[in-house]
């Protein structure tokens, strides 16, 4: 992998905007934390990636080997943790397609536990913040 920068910028109100380059994703606050509710919040968008990565796993283990991914389905639930007050169980389903090989079901369990989102969380990067 490549090194990555984002930059962020504030358009306004409670908004944020990471700025790849490339692309760019707008977050905002909800309306009850003092935002529009026009975006996902960051917190929200964060567990969206892991989703969205556990997703695409589940779909290229499906597509590799030419099985129907009519009905394929990732569902993400985070339960906070009452005492921390952050996320303290991610559980993931995967709703396999009628007739998904049944010689494959453990393996794409596999595949969407290789997710690279996911691997942060197991082997967290280091965080380094100063003001410039």
């Amino acid at each position: 992998m490549e090194s990555m920068r984002i930059d962020v910028k504030f358009p306004g109100g409670k908004k944020v905007l990471a700025d790849f380059g490339d692309m760019a994703i707008l977050t905002d606050q909800s309306v009850k934390s003092g935002g529009e509710g026009s975006a996902p919040e960051p917190g929200r968008l964060f567990f969206a990636a892991v989703a969205a990565c556990l997703g695409h796993y589940a779909l290229a283990f499906c597509q590799n080997r030419t099985i129907d991914t009519q009905g394929l389905r990732v569902s993400v639930r985070c339960e906070p943790d009452a005492r921390t007050k952050l996320i303290g169980t991610v559980e993931i389903e995967v709703a396999l397609p009628p007739g998904f090989p049944e010689k494959y079901r453990e393996a794409v369990v596999r595949a969407v536990e290789a997710c690279w989102v996911k691997k942060h969380f197991e082997h967290p990067p280091l965080f380094s913040v100063r003001a410039i």
